[in-house]
């Protein structure tokens, strides 16, 4: 992306180019800071809710400065970007300012003066003094942590008093948080949040009308319990969730492969064989299932052949000896 030209070498500039690329496009962008600090420019509409002050944003951006083909900083490269959490994570005012003003899947350009940027001193040696910097900005995702943070901080007493909705839904803004994190690879975070959300259900009272409900809000949070300490490399707890995913589905796939992939983790073969052909009774041609499986039979023979050679070495001893 570019949106910048250079004059053409040995040219003098003409009235129209004494004017700045910056200056040509704030023209025909819109004031959200108030004192034109932050500029912006709507590339692409978003939907949904407008980002709240607490929320945790999940951004593409590139920034540029003034005649420069490329950015001097962007996250555009990485493959999955961070969560990043408005006041903490973002240093840049303007960013946040902009952010505030974005939708889900939105996209825009935004100007920010040295007083919403780098400031005076700039960033050497990349960012010189007093500049002002233009950013691209997509807005992917966005979640509201405060709600949750508060709700959480409650007794369970106080928890009961609100309505089943609200814990329905800050225990999905804690999966989804999990969620984020598990995509990054931070497992030991994403298992926190997915801890959090599964004691918002369990200790919730509720009646035979509302427990198809939790119970569903349940089962994904223990199969994302499940699948987190199987990355972690902990079949045991792994298989513990996923034996208590199936109480709630006993005939789930993914809960009957996860335990499967946990016993044999374990060395426990027959009972991952039986984990796995339960799940690939459900799923037949899932390639996933019948990989493992076809993993467990190679396991497994490597396993008898060396049970055969220890039991012959051990009679073979027991020969010379006599």
């Amino acid at each position: 992306m570019s949106v910048f030209t250079r004059p053409r070498d040995g040219m003098a500039p003409s009235g129209e180019d004494c004017v700045s690329v910056y200056q040509r496009l704030s023209q025909r962008m819109l004031d959200i800071s108030g004192d034109r600090g932050v500029l912006k420019d709507v590339i692409r509409e978003g939907v949904g809710e407008l980002v709240t002050p607490d929320a945790s944003v999940l951004v593409k951006y590139s920034g540029y400065l003034e005649h420069m083909d490329k950015p001097f900083d962007s996250n555009c490269f990485r493959k999955t970007p961070r969560l990043m959490k408005l006041g903490e994570d973002i240093t840049l005012w303007g960013m946040e300012l902009g952010l505030l003003s974005m939708r889900r899947g939105e996209l825009a350009r935004f100007l920010f003066t040295p007083n919403y940027a780098y400031g005076a001193l700039g960033c050497p040696p990349l960012i010189p003094p007093n500049s002002t910097v233009l950013f691209e900005i997509e807005l992917l995702d966005f979640l509201d942590s405060a709600e949750s943070d508060k709700f959480c901080a409650l007794s369970a007493e106080q928890q009961d008093q609100f309505p089943l909705q609200k814990v329905l839904k800050v225990a999905a803004t804690e999966r989804e948080f999990g969620n984020h994190l598990f995509r990054q690879n931070r497992f030991c975070d994403a298992k926190s949040r997915y801890k959090r959300a599964l004691l918002l259900l369990h200790r919730r009272a509720t009646t035979p009308e509302e427990r198809p409900l939790v119970e569903a809000a349940k089962l994904l949070v223990l199969l994302n319990l499940c699948f987190t300490y199987l990355k972690l490399e902990r079949p045991a707890p792994a298989l513990c969730y996923g034996k208590q995913a199936l109480v709630i589905d006993q005939r789930n796939p993914k809960a009957l492969f996860r335990c499967g992939q946990a016993c044999l983790l374990m060395t426990e073969y027959e009972k991952a064989r039986d984990f796995l052909v339960r799940a690939q009774k459900e799923q037949p041609f899932n390639h996933d299932i019948n990989n493992e499986l076809k993993k467990l039979a190679s396991h497994y023979k490597d396993y008898t052949d060396r049970e055969r050679e220890m039991c012959h070495r051990m009679f073979s001893s027991c020969d010379s000896d006599l």
